[in-house]
């Protein structure tokens, strides 16, 4: 009689322990579990039950438990799976990573970036910078748009190199037409974008409008940034150090002191904002400018007014 008890005990956990823990469904379909970045407070359990991945929330906490370390990202789910099956999942390391660009950086950084986030090998690195980026002359630079992306562990680069396109494509289309009523290439607007960030992002709208002057007067803009591009990383691991008189010397075509216009391609991916400045810069009688040591831009109309400030707030 004990062991006719004691199986049917058994049984009714079993049946317990089923209804409690088991799948919400039987479809294999994924659904991607996204665990924020900055994820105090963040309640696993109500967000499961809300992509109908478990039944139960409460019991669900209980079994998860108080001191488990969930990394953020993204993790590859389907409501077939059970409690048991999904707890194994969130608690090991995720299918998707957050990866975040910030600031004006050129296509090798980004590379970088993603190599350490994702694992990457030298080759794969390698074809980031080679291949991926430069499926076609207008993508070679300037077009990774700045952004955090949530990207799966096992993309390649070259679909990986697509979405900060298509992204970048995104964030560009509401404003196309202000650029096309001016007559401005998009190319264009994304070179001169990208110099602004470089040289000064918080005085955006006045150095776009100074650098329009130059272009119709047919100066040489003598942009230091696109010395630095062209001098690529140094020796202590930078990419964007200082550069001397033998560099502004050099035939580089991205060597603005030397070649009037623009430089070939973009020397970074700059935002929106920056890009969107470029079409409505501030209109300004000054040719040259310079930024102090608190960051402040000083402009002037002729060189003789240029020196002054440089004698005024850098010597």
């Amino acid at each position: 009689m004990k062991k006719i008890i004691a199986g049917i005990v058994i049984i009714i956990l079993l049946i317990f322990g089923y209804i409690l823990c088991g799948s919400v469904g039987n479809s294999k379909q994924v659904v991607i579990f996204t665990v924020p970045e900055e994820n105090a407070g963040f309640d696993v359990a109500d967000q499961l039950s809300g992509l109908k991945l478990i039944k139960y929330p409460a019991i669900f906490r209980l079994l998860y438990g108080k001191n488990k370390m969930i990394a953020p990202g993204g993790y590859e789910l389907t409501n077939s799976m059970n409690v048991w099956q999904i707890l194994s999942k969130i608690t090991g390391k995720p299918d998707l990573l957050w990866v975040t660009i910030a600031g004006c950086e050129r296509k090798e950084q980004i590379g970088e970036i993603l190599a350490k986030t994702l694992g990457w090998s030298q080759e794969e690195l390698d074809k980031w910078n080679t291949v991926y980026t430069d499926t076609k002359p207008e993508y070679f630079e300037g077009v990774y748009y700045p952004d955090t992306y949530l990207i799966p562990v096992k993309e390649n680069g070259a679909l990986i190199a697509q979405r900060f396109i298509d992204n970048f494509n995104a964030k560009f289309a509401p404003i196309a037409d202000e650029f096309v009523a001016k007559d401005i290439k998009w190319t264009t607007a994304l070179t001169i974008a990208s110099l602004i960030a470089r040289e000064g992002p918080n005085d955006k709208n006045l150095i776009a409008g100074i650098i329009w002057n130059r272009l119709d007067k047919g100066m040489r803009l003598q942009i230091d940034s696109t010395m630095q591009y062209t001098l690529g990383k140094q020796a202590n691991g930078k990419w964007w150090g200082s550069i001397d008189l033998s560099q502004e010397l050099s035939d580089s075509p991205y060597n603005t002191y030397l070649h009037a216009g623009l430089p070939p391609t973009p020397i970074c991916s700059p935002n929106i904002d920056i890009i969107e400045a470029v079409a409505n810069s501030t209109p300004t009688d000054c040719l040259y400018y310079l930024h102090d040591s608190g960051g402040q831009i000083h402009c002037a109309k002729t060189y003789a007014q240029h020196l002054k400030n440089i004698r005024k707030y850098l010597d």
